[in-house]
């Protein structure tokens, strides 16, 4: 193993709720989740988050329809810090790997706006190798696309790396393309995972 492809959600930033960021987003900014569900994320964030649309393009006029009263800075900001609770655990078992020298890179659905927030303001780049994430491949996880994407741009071949993911599908995607896998849990410690 050369390299540890590691998620966000779910992994790196796990939220203490189960209704994640926008779990209090009608008690402290006066907007419904479903209906930001149903105006903006469902019609418009697979474009987004496939780098074919600006996060402020689509958001901006659908917060003029929906909350009149809500600027995009205003959402993005608090979506931004309502969804940045670190797995501390889990990011000193990274560096365990990271200081016996292993890459360590991150691989993830999100688009430009959020991606840029993990990495300078959360201080990520500090942790980690590199970002691979959606926007920025034009393809999301579970697409095989997605991971033959940081295939070429690492150089690793898939026998090189070992990813692990909250979600069953993007595991089993990485498995069919050759990388080892695991679902993560919370619960294992990384190096049983990793098997060293």
């Amino acid at each position: 193993m050369k390299a540890l492809m590691v998620d966000v959600d779910g992994v790196v930033v796990v939220h203490p709720e189960p209704g994640g960021w926008a779990t209090h987003l009608e008690r402290d900014l006066g907007l419904s989740k479903a209906v930001l569900q149903a105006a903006f994320f469902a019609p418009h964030f697979d474009d987004v988050i496939h780098g074919r649309a600006a996060l402020r393009e689509r958001l901006a006029p659908v917060l003029e329809e929906i909350a009149p009263h809500l600027t995009c800075d205003e959402l993005c900001a608090y979506w931004f810090r309502e969804d940045a609770h670190l797995d501390h655990g889990l990011l000193d078992q990274l560096a365990q790997q990271r200081a016996a020298g292993i890459a360590v890179h991150l691989a993830t659905v999100q688009e430009h706006e959020r991606a840029a927030y993990l990495w300078n303001q959360m201080g990520l780049k500090d942790r980690f190798d590199a970002i691979h994430y959606a926007a920025e491949l034009g393809h999301a996880k579970p697409a095989p696309e997605f991971y033959a994407a940081i295939e070429a741009r690492t150089g690793y071949a898939p026998a090189d790396i070992f990813f692990i993911d909250d979600k069953a599908a993007n595991v089993e995607a990485a498995r069919a393309r050759g990388w080892r896998a695991a679902v993560w849990t919370g619960q294992d410690r990384l190096a049983d995972l990793i098997g060293v």
